[in-house]
């Protein structure tokens, strides 16, 4: 018996040494819990880990006659003459260079989080002015601040824009995309990092991408009977607060990269979404209907509109040529309609081989579920976009 109670013993403080020493061994089967279910990487953010936005203001040069015009752009000027003046050219009084070789631009851009110092950004150039045409230009030095006024990045280069505007002299005008806006593939470089480290962390929060009581608390369950341990403690509907066990400490990201490769099934609350202007319609597979007749039947009048020509007859002396209106009118009460009973808690697949039984439409769809809300049937929320 005392054998059997030290073997046990020894399983059991076998666990906490997966990471014991630095030793990283992760635990087997750490998805069963839910193994069709979503990832949480795919559902959750990491607090701290995100991107952080960039803007600035630069010029683009080395435009085939398609930038601003300086005189009715001053901003653009300006900002040519202080740039020249930095190079130690004196363009001041009537020394300006005309022409519309010139561009302002906005320049923005996404610093990722844990970015390094030399590393090189994506940026997005975007005319301010007049220019019709950013193709074959170059983004001078351009500093790129952040919402605190420092600047993290300096972007430069040439643009790649695929579209195009081509125009004639009478007017005909030809355009392909958005030619007043393009990218530079890596034309910014990281001058600062954001100052943040995973390192000596205790505890991490993570944030639910859609707020859900059931979601936070199936999360919390699942790393918790991988910790073995009540480590993550759901506070609201978004959030979960992970307190990190001690024997992870010296392999933080080794226990983050598990942490978000577990798998939960996320529940969503049952919800139409309906966009009227396009006529979409999103429902969810949670959406029930009680038990409702549904009739689908429109009066539909035709007026068909038709202009004929009236002739006199061969030879006569005294009658006109004359275009006469006619018009043909028709009534359809849609005897062809059927009227559908829902009889029971029907399921989405069943609504939607109930209304295409009918022959409903999607347009006609949004119609016959606004019915069915104002009915009290509609066991779901309605979003309008």
């Amino acid at each position: 018996m005392k054998q059997y109670i030290c073997l046990i013993l020894s399983l059991l403080l076998s666990v906490p040494q997966a990471y014991a020493n630095g030793e990283y061994r992760p635990k087997p089967n750490a998805n069963a819990y839910a193994e069709n279910g979503i990832r949480i990487k795919d559902i959750v953010n990491f607090e701290g880990v995100r991107d952080n936005q960039l803007v600035g203001y630069g010029l683009v040069v080395g435009l085939n006659s398609t930038g601003d015009t300086l005189n009715s752009n001053p901003f653009t000027r300006e900002s040519l003459v202080s740039m020249l003046e930095r190079l130690g050219v004196n363009v001041r009084g009537n020394n300006v260079p005309s022409g519309q070789n010139v561009a302002a631009v906005m320049v923005t851009a996404d610093l990722p989080a844990f970015a390094r110092h030399g590393t090189r950004l994506d940026v997005a150039v975007s005319s301010i002015g007049s220019a019709q045409d950013l193709r074959g230009g170059t983004l001078l030095v351009t500093p790129l601040m952040a919402a605190d006024g420092e600047v993290y990045a300096v972007a430069q280069g040439p643009v790649a824009n695929g579209g195009f505007a081509q125009s004639s002299q009478s007017g005909s005008t030809v355009t392909k995309g958005v030619p007043t806006s393009g990218r530079i593939a890596n034309g910014a470089i990281i001058e600062r990092e954001v100052g943040y480290e995973l390192k000596g962390q205790k505890a991490m929060r993570l944030t639910l991408k859609n707020p859900d009581f059931t979601t936070s608390k199936r999360i919390a369950d699942v790393i918790n009977s991988y910790t073995s341990e009540m480590s993550a403690l759901p506070l609201d509907p978004s959030t979960i607060n992970l307190t990190i066990p001690s024997r992870y400490h010296e392999v933080l990201m080794a226990f983050f990269a598990d942490i978000e490769q577990l798998r939960v099934h996320p529940d969503q609350a049952a919800k139409v979404v309906i966009d009227e202007q396009n006529g979409v319609i999103v429902m969810g597979e949670h959406v029930r209907i009680s038990p409702v007749a549904v009739a689908h039947g429109n009066l539909t009048i035709k007026v068909k509109e038709a202009d004929q020509v009236s002739q006199p007859n061969a030879f006569s002396t005294t009658g006109e040529t004359k275009v006469v209106a006619r018009s043909d009118i028709s009534v359809e009460d849609g005897p062809d309609r059927k009227i559908a009973v829902l009889s029971g808690t029907v399921s989405l697949q069943e609504l939607v081989n109930a209304m295409n039984a009918l022959g409903v439409g999607p347009r006609d769809m949004i119609t016959i579920l606004h019915a069915i809300k104002a009915s009290g049937a509609l066991q779901a929320d309605i979003e309008v976009l």
